[in-house]
């Protein structure tokens, strides 16, 4: 398996575990009006990280592919500012959201240089 195929299935996995964190988040939240309504925010967004990602890899065509990665950043930011939600109104201590923050900053740092990357080939 080639560098790039690795660091693909690795961050198809990473985008995958990333969802599947959210949705345990979001179904052991406090049962209150509030963290329902951003849990379920939370929860369409962190799950459109992976089936984003992975729509990325299907991509029909360059354009595609930076249109589908520029929603999964999009999402793992959103969810991002979810969290932040979660921990400013009290809903959920910042330690226990302190891991799956790091992730999902560490995705949108990983999924912008490749837009980029894909862009520069486009203009080539």
């Amino acid at each position: 398996m080639r560098i790039e195929e690795m660091a693909h299935e690795n961050l198809k996995q990473r985008t995958k575990e990333f969802s599947l964190r959210v949705i345990r988040l979001t179904e052991a939240l406090p049962n209150t009006r509030t963290a329902d309504v951003i849990g379920r925010q939370l929860l369409r967004s962190g799950t459109s990280v992976g089936a984003n990602y992975r729509a990325a890899s299907r991509a029909k065509s360059p354009a595609d592919f930076i249109a589908k990665m520029g929603i999964v950043e999009e999402e793992a930011d959103e969810s991002l500012f979810w969290m932040e939600l979660l921990i400013e109104a009290n809903l959920v201590p910042e330690e226990k959201l302190a891991a799956l923050m790091q992730e999902a900053n560490e995705l949108v740092a990983i999924t912008v240089p490749s837009i980029n990357t894909a862009k520069q080939k486009v203009r080539k």
